[in-house]
């Protein structure tokens, strides 16, 4: 079975509060510790009221020091917001902390509108950058070169393993072209999943790792019922439509029916954009996401399972594992 890990963005629900929200992450990240998950990674968002993350390194390490054996990552850093430097030095210290368990997945969108990039010190061409920023912090990374001016301390010889990530074809062709992870977020941009894996596995060259490692991404909603599945789905679905319709805000109590608060336009776009996923009972779940490995054929998969109640979350990512391995051949 191909290992399985986690994403989490903190969100905070309507009703809720961040000190709770970063407490629930924290939680979850030990159940799923505990159920066997490989990773839990979390991604940086800025001027978002329902995410509470966007201090990533920071709430990675609490997450870090709260379990002892998943491996712990960003999902991504953005890349653009930040002089590579500075995340070496945050990430080479993660690894001084916690050795072997810290992981750097890299974004080249801002996780932000244009107002809050430019709050963030971020030039609007900094994105151009990204490739060259990439082999910036790889370098930092590694091993000190002789008469290097700047060094990352921390940072220099801790070989964080550093991930590209990405939604569309320009971060499947710089991992292959500098021979590094590829995760594609397939759980909210689907279209162009095939063909990014066909360019990663195709033109890779060896470089930092010998061979092409790919992770989808996927959502699962589960539940005892599928009925169950399918309401508490709808507080992501309302989620996805409020920030395509620029109304973004705390995460929201799911409904009956996602039909009677959302235009049926907006609700198939939601469908579309998050058709990469699971619904319903543990049986149920277990197809679907066993049919989703044998079409794509991922070395890796990570779940997201965005609910307003933490409890029906963990519950979820619970039935995923279990209803997954028992779909694994003895």
């Amino acid at each position: 079975m191909i290992p399985l890990s986690v994403l989490d963005l903190s969100t905070v629900p309507e009703g809720g509060s961040v000190p709770q929200s970063l407490a629930d992450t924290v939680a979850l990240a030990q159940h799923a510790e505990k159920t066997g998950y490989h990773r839990f990674w979390l991604a940086e968002h800025h001027n978002m009221t329902g995410i509470a993350s966007a201090a990533t390194s920071v709430v990675i390490g609490q997450v870090a020091a709260a379990t002892s054996r998943i491996r712990v990552g960003a999902g991504g850093v953005m890349l653009p917001n930040h002089s590579p430097l500075v995340i070496a030095e945050q990430f080479g210290t993660l690894a001084s902390f916690f050795p072997d368990r810290i992981d750097l997945g890299l974004g080249r969108a801002p996780g932000s509108d244009q107002v809050t990039a430019m709050a963030l010190r971020r030039n609007h061409t900094s994105s151009d950058r990204f490739p060259e920023d990439v082999v910036e912090l790889l370098g930092f990374l590694g091993n000190p070169v002789e008469n290097q001016p700047v060094r990352a301390v921390p940072g220099q010889g801790t070989f964080v393993p550093v991930w590209i990530l990405g939604s569309s074809l320009f971060g499947a062709q710089l991992a292959a072209h500098l021979g590094l992870p590829y995760a594609f977020a397939s759980h909210f941009a689907p279209d162009a999943l095939e063909q990014a894996i066909s360019i990663y596995r195709d033109r890779f060259q060896p470089g930092v790792t010998d061979k092409p490692h790919f992770m989808l991404a996927a959502n699962v909603w589960a539940a005892e019922t599928e009925a169950q599945a399918r309401r508490l789905k709808t507080s992501q679905q309302q989620q996805f439509i409020a920030l395509r319709t620029g109304t973004p805000g705390r995460f929201p109590y799911p409904v009956d029916d996602i039909s009677s608060v959302a235009d049926p336009r907006f609700v198939a776009s939601a469908e579309h954009a998050l058709s990469i996923s699971a619904t319903g009972n543990p049986e149920q779940v277990g197809e679907q996401l066993s049919a989703i490995i044998d079409r794509y054929r991922p070395d890796e998969m990570i779940l997201s399972s965005a609910m307003h109640d933490p409890a029906a979350r963990r519950e979820s990512y619970s039935i995923a594992y279990e209803s997954l391995m028992a779909n694994v051949p003895a």
